[in-house]
């Protein structure tokens, strides 16, 4: 339940096992309950789905079709949940597979620096850089358990510090001792929005949250009214033969393969399911994107949202480089479970 909870709050299944990994290489979680967690992001990510599905109450026949798009992602990760969350209770066999992948595991050379590469902040960082900027350094020792003074917050106000000396005087019951200390001053607020207030980190984070829910059903809306006026007559025709068709002759079995590749290879690309998913979710209202073609690329979606759980965990130092990435690869492994589980029903096949 807080795996989907959290996932929900942070509408990202990829943040959500990123922050589990960072738990368990700060030694706050083991490994066995943070498999359950990841679960619980895998059914906390499809309630994106769901909302933008109701931008599209405005048409019956739009709402019933989107709301079916987005039941696809639902209804998967539920049931993969109830099938294998029992099974993994049971046997713990994700655990157990993934330490034997990684039995004889070498310690890595990776660092973070090579690791903090996305495609999405290239286009999305010069417009959040603007509103507000985190404090990374705070952030992983808040991760690592380490105690923060009060004064200290996420939200980064200084972008440039210097070093002062500071003289303190401690006294006891015989002696005055004089005490010299270096202290950080900011000397350069950083260019945000939230810079040049003074506000605690829960308002700055409520006052974000209610912000960027507004903007993205804002932005849904418009997706819907956008594809409702490009996609008509012969060219929502055309596009929708071309979407939906299958290989020709024995080769038709290898689309629904070939649409679960593609669907991971843009997951990754975006580095979330949750956009990948919801993008898809309008072109299954407007009628061009059919609700049988979407599930192998929701499939896919759940595959190429593993990987950044995969690269958060091998930022970690190296003692504990072993326990993330097994996180992550029980992340990887559940979805291959979940998909291998429905692929081979003959209903699909």
């Amino acid at each position: 339940m807080i795996g989907i909870l959290v996932t929900v709050l942070v509408q990202s299944s990829s943040t959500s096992t990123s922050i589990v990994v960072t738990m368990v290489a700060s030694g706050l979680m083991a490994v066995k309950p943070a498999i359950y967690f990841v679960m619980g992001a895998n059914i906390g990510t499809s309630v994106t789905n769901t909302i933008v599905s109701i931008t599209q109450l405005g048409d019956r026949n739009q709402f019933r079709r989107a709301f079916g798009g987005a039941t696809v992602h639902d209804m998967f990760n539920w049931l993969t949940v109830i099938i294998l969350l029992p099974l993994e209770v049971i046997t713990h066999y994700l655990f157990h597979l993934t330490d034997a992948i990684l039995a004889g595991m070498k310690d890595s050379t990776v660092t973070r620096e090579d690791l903090d590469k996305e495609l999405l902040k290239k286009l999305t960082k010069p417009f959040t850089s603007l509103i507000v900027k985190v404090d990374k350094n705070v952030l992983y020792d808040i991760a690592s358990g380490v105690e923060i003074g009060d004064d200290v917050t996420l939200n980064k106000r200084w972008c440039k510090y210097k070093t002062v000396e500071v003289e303190e005087e401690f006294r006891n019951e015989t002696h005055v001792f004089n005490i010299t200390r270096e202290v950080k001053v900011g000397i350069d607020r950083c260019h945000t929005l939230f810079a040049k207030v003074d506000w605690p980190d829960t308002a700055v984070g409520a006052v974000l949250l209610i912000a960027s829910l507004f903007i993205l059903c804002f932005c849904l809306i418009l997706i819907v009214k956008l594809l409702n006026s490009i996609f008509r007559g012969k060219l929502a025709s055309a596009l929708k033969k071309f979407i939906n068709a299958d290989f020709p002759g024995p080769l038709r079995y290898l689309t629904g393969y070939v649409a679960i590749a593609l669907g991971a290879a843009f997951t990754i690309l975006v580095q979330s399911s949750s956009i990948f998913t919801s993008a898809l979710t309008p072109l299954v209202g407007v009628g061009v994107l059919s609700i049988e073609r979407m599930f192998p690329l929701t499939l896919g979606s759940n595959i190429g949202t593993t990987t950044t759980a995969i690269l958060a965990s091998l930022a970690a130092s190296s003692d504990k480089l072993r326990s993330t990435l097994q996180v992550a690869l029980c992340h990887f492994f559940f979805n291959i479970s979940g998909i291998a589980l429905f692929l081979s029903h003959p209903v699909y096949a």
